[in-house]
């Protein structure tokens, strides 16, 4: 398998209503040698407030850069992951960005309905730190180091 050669840092976005989770996750990002830029949100109608650049979002140019992978809970308040999920993948101007579910559940139909939607991968939480960690490591360098990704727009 080769490399591309023009590979940029892309943006990280993570969608987690779990502030110790989305904390942890950071934190796991970093132990892996991630060094991307990382954006949080805590919702999905953040997230895609955040994708579509609006209302607290909106305006200020670099203030929500386009990510080149979301990181996306499932169980969340207002609107959940499986909804969100469902916008971007059916928006032909999103639909390309590659969406990892990292949930909790590891229920099937949670893993089958997130590939329904179009998720890229399902990745269930791991319930220790040091198996966070581990499955940053192999995110990272899975979707940041192996595949191809397709080119943010600026």
């Amino acid at each position: 398998m080769t490399q591309g050669t023009h590979k940029i840092p892309i943006t990280i976005l993570i969608c987690d209503d779990d502030e110790d989770d989305r904390m942890l996750t950071k934190q796991a990002l970093e132990q892996a040698h991630v060094s991307n830029s990382l954006e949080f949100v805590e919702d999905g109608e953040q997230l895609l407030d955040y994708l579509y650049q609006r209302g607290e979002y909106s305006g200020e140019t670099g203030k929500a850069p386009r990510p080149g992978l979301i990181l996306l809970d499932l169980n969340m308040p207002k609107m959940d992951g499986r909804e969100a999920l469902k916008v971007i993948k059916g928006d032909k101007t999103l639909h390309d960005i590659p969406v990892v579910v990292l949930s909790t559940s590891g229920f099937d139909q949670d893993i089958v309905r997130s590939y329904q939607l179009g998720a890229n991968s399902f990745v269930t939480k791991p319930v220790t730190f040091s198996g966070l960690v581990e499955a940053m490591n192999v995110l990272g360098r899975y979707w940041l180091g192996i595949v191809e990704l397709p080119p943010t727009a600026a």
